[in-house]
């Protein structure tokens, strides 16, 4: 238990450079009197902490001490090298120098065992452009300009405070702070037009936590599909979501946004869905086919 506690004491002054004894107290929920013993402790250790008095006094750690690289396990300096690796898939020259150092330093092949590619197929930079360009403006609070496409195919023109680049769902999204709306937004980097990095700061806020998909945002919808799909359907749906009933056929509810977006991805499966639930969502699918249907017999062969 002590280990562990001088272990939080170190990297708490190795974090702030310097605390108080009550601070620390505070913090790990012991005595300040058993602070003082554990300072004692880390000292005949070696480590060059030592208690300064006066109104800027407290305890301190010199500025030029770092950790041993014998405190890392094996396995924890493979997953610091394994996370810049994927830092290093978009495209900076920085990430892999630090790569180089510290396998050099933790004497540990940075050999890559995984690939990381942010880049569709047929467009193979662009997208790794534009979360290259994200990744350096959340990291140093600058705003963006974007040209934003939604998903109704409207264009917009917004300046936006950059805060996390998420993975969801099989694409990239940028959570982000809208000026033009006030309010949080959540866009998608495909649909990211264009993007200017600009040079007026902002104060990073917490985007606020996703809610749990419920009937007020989300509707649910049954589909069914035959088993020759299996490969897509299980592309798209959590596994969770999919059962598989007697005839092979594979049964999927699941909770969706009903926007433009679930007319245009039922339809990409053509005639080989079945809509099970809501009713409307058939009607839906009607139309639109119809509407397809029209125009490329009214342009002819």
């Amino acid at each position: 238990m002590q280990e562990s506690r001088l272990f939080q004491i170190l990297y708490h002054l190795l974090q702030h450079g310097h605390s108080t004894a009550p601070q620390l107290a505070e913090k790990l929920e012991v005595s300040v009197r058993t602070i003082y013993r554990d300072i004692d402790a880390l000292s005949s250790a070696g480590i060059p902490v030592f208690t300064e008095s006066g109104r800027n006094g407290g305890i301190h750690l010199m500025e030029d001490f770092v950790l041993d690289r014998a405190i890392l396990s094996k396995q924890e300096k493979q997953e610091i090298l394994s996370a810049l690796q994927s830092l290093a898939a978009v495209g900076h020259d920085f990430e892999l120098g630090i790569l180089e150092k510290l396998s050099g330093l933790f004497q540990v092949s940075s050999e890559n065992w995984f690939e990381v590619d942010f880049s569709r197929w047929w467009e193979p930079k662009r997208q790794t452009d534009t979360f290259s360009l994200l990744k350096s403006a959340i990291l140093q609070c600058k705003c963006v300009k974007i040209t934003y496409a939604n998903s109704y195919g409207d264009l917009s023109e917004r300046t936006v405070q950059p805060l996390k680049l998420a993975y969801k769902g099989s694409a990239w999204y940028l959570k982000a702070y809208c000026t033009r709306k006030q309010d949080f937004r959540i866009f998608k980097l495909n649909r990211i037009l264009s993007l200017e990095v600009l040079e007026e700061a902002f104060v990073p806020r917490p985007f606020p936590k996703a809610e749990e998909a419920s009937s007020a945002a989300c509707t649910q919808i049954v589909l069914r599909f035959p088993r020759e799909l299996a490969y897509r359907v299980y592309d798209e749906f959590d596994r969770n979501h999919v059962t598989q009933e007697e005839n092979g056929k594979l049964l999927v509810s699941a909770y969706m946004p009903m926007d433009a977006w679930i007319v245009s991805f039922l339809l990409s499966f053509g005639p080989q869905v079945d809509v099970i639930e809501p009713a409307y969502l058939k009607e839906l699918l009607a139309e639109q086919g119809k509407l397809i249907y029209e125009k490329f017999k009214m342009n002819g062969p």
